[in-house]
């Protein structure tokens, strides 16, 4: 992320359009909260905002965060620090990886979160196949994306730094979901198409 996007995924904005918007939507095909005691690994947690909504708002009873960032995992510490440090384990890692950040073997979450970063990894099906391998059966891949089609606006062009190869559109992130073991449950798309809102589920 360059310096612009880091800015504009941490402010009291940012912040209100997560709480309000995106979790209550989230929440909503989902199904509701996470079943008691569930273990959950967040991808590009950045600085911590999100992995608080998920152990408040989906009632996550543990979280694995991790982010490529050093600085956004120091940010995230501090923020958690106030609010459950005792539920959460924070990591310098890559979403392709899980293994060695958290030691992950398969099946070891009921729950993975993605707000709005695999449209930032460049091979981003393997993501995709790392969050299925780490799931358990019945485990929820809950997402919210940015697809192709918000990335080709001129503002996402001039404003940010995004991988120019091999994008995403709504299209063609769910059947890659069902590719890799994962059976979406419900998704929606708003804006024309420019985000991806999503819940799926791990196979057995």
């Amino acid at each position: 992320m360059n310096r612009i996007e880091k800015a504009a995924i941490d402010n009291a904005g940012r912040r209100a359009l997560q709480r309000h918007y995106e979790i209550p939507k989230l929440l909503q095909l989902a199904g509701g909260p996470l079943p008691p005691g569930a273990h959950a690994v967040e991808i590009g947690c950045g600085p911590g905002y999100g992995t608080r909504l998920i152990l408040d708002g989906f009632r996550a009873a543990q979280v694995d965060a991790l982010d490529l960032d050093p600085g956004m995992i120091d940010k995230a510490r501090r923020r958690l620090s106030r609010h459950h440090p005792d539920r959460t384990r924070l990591a310098v890692g890559d979403a392709t990886d899980l293994r060695s950040a958290f030691g992950a073997a398969d099946g070891s979450y009921d729950a993975a979160f993605d707000f709005a970063i695999i449209h930032h990894i460049p091979n981003w099906r393997a993501a995709l196949a790392e969050i299925a391998r780490v799931l358990k059966p019945g485990g929820l891949f809950v997402f919210e994306e940015v697809t192709a089609h918000a990335l080709a606006r001129p503002s996402y062009r001039l404003l940010f730094d995004h991988p120019t190869e091999d994008r995403f559109s709504a299209a063609q992130f769910l059947p890659e979901l069902h590719r890799h073991g994962l059976t979406v449950r419900d998704a929606c798309t708003r804006i024309s198409g420019d985000y991806l809102f999503g819940v799926a589920e791990r196979r057995a």
